[in-house]
């Protein structure tokens, strides 16, 4: 873990040996690989001090160095706080994860949709003195539960953006079945696309982005015919869980939308866990989500195990 601490609005960090002789141009480029207008803006508005003074962003550093970033500005809300209960997972400086409930939406669709997860976590940050434009950094379908996470400040965004690109941060999901699958374990790896045909709808397509759910059962009720598995994605695709299953002909239950039968309430989906390296700590966070509305089959299920 790097050696860090808030100062007002700054965030300092101490040049560890891996940085040694490293430039900050080099950390923003090349370590971070923060986005070029990102880096451009802190480096144009001096937002990087070494010791105290602007730093030359050319000039390699030395070890146990004081690197001081202005991250804790005061930003106009791009959208409305508006109070829901939340749970929150895990929180600091910079990132914050919510146990998102069922049946509202991560962030805002049109105009005068205020009622989601981003609108809530704006008026819980509103109300702790924090006048930041939080930003999520997955999504997830309005009727799925789980696991979801923002970033505080625009640096923060940048760096878990690229560590989603890259696939640095994972995704565990719960998913009620319709069915007995055969194969116990296993890999989707189809290519998902629109569905011409309906507005809302995806589905497997050669055309489509490529796609990759992994799987495992971890409980079976043969009477109902339902099961529980666990899955964790390679990618993040629309729907991806939801057509997948799909596809294999195990609908989640209550998805009627891709065939399932509606004996649950919603899609029977709960992102159960979310793990990854902090981008400016470099701690392992792993946090786990309890479930909200679980059906009864879900009893025996402890998302820590996961």
């Amino acid at each position: 873990m790097l050696l860090t601490k808030k100062i007002g609005k700054w965030y300092e960090i101490i040049i560890p040996k891996e940085w040694n002789e490293v430039t900050v141009d080099g950390i923003f480029r090349e370590k971070w690989q923060v986005p070029k207008k990102i880096t451009h803006s802190f480096r144009t508005q001096k937002k990087v001090h070494l010791n105290g003074e602007p730093a030359n962003w050319n000039v390699p550093l030395s070890t146990g160095t004081k690197m001081q970033i202005l991250l804790f500005e005061e930003e106009e809300f791009s959208m409305s706080p508006a109070f829901i209960d939340v749970e929150i997972l895990f929180e600091d400086d910079h990132l914050i994860v919510f146990n998102k409930p069922p049946f509202i939406n991560t962030h805002p669709n049109s105009e005068g949709d205020n009622d989601t997860l981003a609108n809530a976590a704006a008026f819980y940050l509103l109300a702790r003195g924090e006048i930041r434009n939080i930003r999520h950094i997955h999504r997830l379908d309005r009727d799925t539960s789980g696991a979801i996470l923002f970033a505080k400040h625009p640096l923060a965004g940048a760096l878990l953006d690229k560590m989603l690109e890259n696939r640095e941060i994972k995704r565990t999901y719960l998913a009620l079945v319709q069915g007995i699958l055969y194969r116990k374990q296993g890999t989707i790896h189809e290519p998902i696309g629109r569905d011409r045909h309906h507005a809302t709808r995806r589905r497997v397509s050669p055309a489509g982005q490529d796609a990759i759910t992994h799987y495992k059962v971890l409980k079976e009720d043969p009477k109902k015919q339902i099961s529980i598995i666990k899955c964790w994605l390679d990618t993040g695709r629309t729907h991806q869980i939801r057509v997948h299953l799909s596809h294999i002909g195990h609908p989640l239950a209550g998805d009627v939308l891709y065939g399932g039968k509606p004996i649950y309430k919603r899609q029977a989906l709960h992102a159960a866990k979310l793990e990854f390296k902090h981008p400016l700590t470099e701690e392992v966070i792993v946090c786990h989500a309890p479930f909200i509305d679980n059906p009864p089959i879900f009893r025996d299920i402890s998302v820590e195990t996961l």
